[in-house]
């Protein structure tokens, strides 16, 4: 369930991470499932259907939508600007984003959007999920956008697996070396937490991994930042000493 705690903001759980707080109540697990598609719908596909206008980076204004969404959903006849704060705030994908009055979904589109997204720091190697009939092709004459207008790339190879869940239990991971294609000329943006987008991946800069050793690596990956985190917690408790 999605809440808001006084002191630390927006959480979805029972109580607060940080203090513990029951907090205020503000959607229901099926609420939150619902609205979020709704949002995805509105921001990444169909503006004109809830007669909302979009600019051309993909922003749209906040009250309009909540408006909208009022009109044409009448479960949501409670809805407020905040509630969309909240659910953006606590995405865990960080789908959204949000600056003053306006939003916008940062990746997962099927319109022409100038997304203007952060080029800086992007890791030098990334990842995508295939089946086993795509990979071939892909490696054969590269990766290109398919029902997204942009191709999309993942952090790591457990996000790539994620990722593919919906359509393929044990997909092919192929791996993309993004330093390479960044020198090449590619432009490839953050988009999300753990995603990244890009026009196209020439094929030179493709390869896949042995499944077996792409769950190793990602095994080994979860448990050097599980490491990282608890070498973190332990200088600030140092700090604190």
């Amino acid at each position: 369930m999605l809440k808001e705690c006084r002191a630390h903001g927006y959480f979805r759980d029972n109580n607060c991470p940080s203090c513990g707080d029951k907090g205020r109540f503000l959607m229901n697990d099926e609420e939150i499932d619902t609205l979020g598609r709704i949002m995805a719908g509105i921001l990444r596909h169909f503006p004109e259907r809830f007669d909302l206008n979009m600019d051309d980076h993909g922003w749209v204004e906040v009250g309009p939508m909540v408006e909208a969404i009022q009109d044409k959903r009448a479960q949501f006849h409670w809805l407020r600007p905040h509630h969309i704060k909240a659910v953006v705030s606590t995405d865990p994908k960080g789908r959204y984003q949000m600056e003053d009055n306006m939003i916008r979904a940062t990746y997962g589109h099927s319109l022409d959007i100038d997304l203007d997204l952060p080029t800086e720091n992007i890791p030098d190697l990334l990842y995508y999920p295939a089946t086993e009939e795509e990979a071939d092709i892909i490696l054969e004459v590269g990766l290109k956008p398919s029902d997204r207008k942009k191709v999309h790339l993942s952090r790591a190879i457990q996000d790539a697996i994620n990722a593919s869940a919906h359509r393929e239990a044990k997909p092919v991971i192929l791996e993309v070396n993004a330093k390479k294609a960044i020198k090449d000329g590619a432009v490839i943006m953050q988009a999300g937490k753990t995603v990244f987008i890009t026009d196209e991946v020439k094929p030179e800069f493709l390869s896949k991994i042995d499944a077996e050793e792409a769950i190793a690596a990602s095994r080994r990956q979860q448990e050097e930042k599980e490491k990282e985190g608890e070498e973190g917690d332990e200088e600030e408790e140092d700090n604190e000493g």
